[in-house]
């Protein structure tokens, strides 16, 4: 435990180096400023609190069917949602469904016990991983019920390796254990443990509601008319080297592109390389005109979940760095999917791939022999689309299972 909470102590010092000059870590130290003062001064001492913690904006997005559904069925409780990143909490801090939305300290003992005498929750939820060893010895010392959800175990993680002694202690901490798939249950009976609960991955009661909610988008309506359109969701530069040949190799199929991050060097190369024209969809304006442009850029945040509502086909970014992006948003509306090769950490995209809904692509030509049947054979297209369908709803539910498990 000391080398944890040195490693954590250096982890601050180095963040506060290159605060001055990195946005996300000024935000990150900045967040923290007078946290518990602010905590006090939220969070009465007669509230009931529920504590849901989450890495950053995908486990947010994870955890949020059960935020909601905890918000229906027990509203004598205050919300809380804690956030490690800036770029989770930046985004979601104005969150309606919470009553209280801060930062995580950092994991020091003294820090835990400062956070939970501000908190004092009755329940304490982690989404999906973030394995705090001081924050959980201490929920356990104070008799907090606390679970982890949509979690998943790898035979490779350090709960299974001859040093993971005080990670192995950690998750004698968690009251129940909702995990994903039956690998994970079978890892941690190895470990001893039987209070786990095959319940699925939360994300699927979330894209069901996304597809549910799905906005009208007037300037997507107007740019795709009645062509069929292609949609590429969180793109990254290699994704986009591929997609320029397939768009400028299939002139009669419309695009949009939504960049993971608004790069405006890679966004001028899609303007000027794409041969059938561009548009920016910040720029639009009820005299654009739409019919003549091939490629429309969504160049702005909160809109690509609503986007795949009019596509035929899907190309989701990552594959090619640390891996691949939300398959699962495409996936609830149908599409076919494809995406670059580093996929196999994700599970739903291993079983899309398997079931044929979804094709992993390493290269120009395979990303062509994909999507070219698909284009031309209706028949083919709407059975890969029904499967990519199929599947995202056989897999909801996991948010009432959990609920209803922990208030029994």
């Amino acid at each position: 435990m000391w080398l944890y909470n040195l490693g954590l102590t250096l982890y601050v010092r180095a963040i506060r180096l290159v605060a001055p000059r990195h946005p996300k870590a000024r935000l990150w130290i900045e967040g923290r400023k007078d946290l518990f003062r602010r905590m006090r001064e939220a969070i009465a001492p007669e509230d009931r609190v529920i504590w849901i913690h989450v890495a950053s904006l995908g486990e947010f997005e994870q955890g949020r069917p059960i935020v909601e559904q905890l918000r229906r069925s027990h509203p004598e409780y205050k919300i809380l949602i804690t956030f490690f990143s800036p770029s989770g909490y930046e985004i979601r801090k104005n969150y309606p469904g919470a009553d209280y939305i801060f930062y995580l300290p950092i994991d020091t003992p003294r820090n835990a016990r400062r956070f939970l005498d501000a908190a004092h929750p009755e329940i304490a939820i982690f989404v999906k991983y973030e394995f705090w060893l001081n924050l959980l010895s201490e929920l356990r010392r104070r008799k907090v019920r606390t679970y982890i959800v949509s979690a998943i175990f790898r035979r490779n993680s350090v709960f299974f390796r001859p040093y993971g002694g005080m990670w192995r202690r950690a998750l004698e901490s968690f009251d129940a254990m909702f995990v994903q798939n039956e690998e994970s249950k079978k890892l941690l009976a190895s470990l001893g443990f039987d209070n786990v609960l095959v319940a699925g991955d939360t994300r699927f009661d979330r894209v069901a509601e996304i597809a549910r909610a799905a906005k009208r988008v007037d300037i997507v309506e107007r740019f795709k008319g009645d062509n069929r359109l292609f949609v590429a969701g969180s793109t990254w530069g290699p994704d986009e080297e591929l997609l320029i040949r397939l768009m400028n190799d299939n002139p009669g199929v419309k695009f949009l592109i939504a960049p993971h991050e608004m790069d405006e060097g890679r966004i001028e190369r899609l303007i000027a390389e794409t041969r059938g024209g561009a548009l920016r969809y910040t720029q639009c304006t009820p005299a654009t005109l739409y019919g003549s442009k091939q490629l429309l850029i969504l160049d702005t945040v909160g809109l690509l979940s609503s986007v795949y509502g009019y596509a035929a086909w899907s190309y989701i970014g990552g594959g090619f760095g640390v891996g691949i992006h939300n398959t699962l948003e495409a996936a609830t509306f149908g599409l076919p999917v494809a995406f670059g090769p580093n996929y196999r950490k994700f599970k739903e995209a291993r079983d899309l791939v398997t079931l044929g809904a979804a094709r992993s692509i390493a290269n120009y030509d395979e990303l062509n022999a994909w999507f070219t049947p698909l284009r031309d054979n209706e028949e083919f297209l709407q059975k890969t689309s029904r499967i990519a369908k199929d599947y995202t709803t056989r897999h909801q539910g996991a948010t009432n299972i959990i609920v209803k498990t922990i208030f029994q």
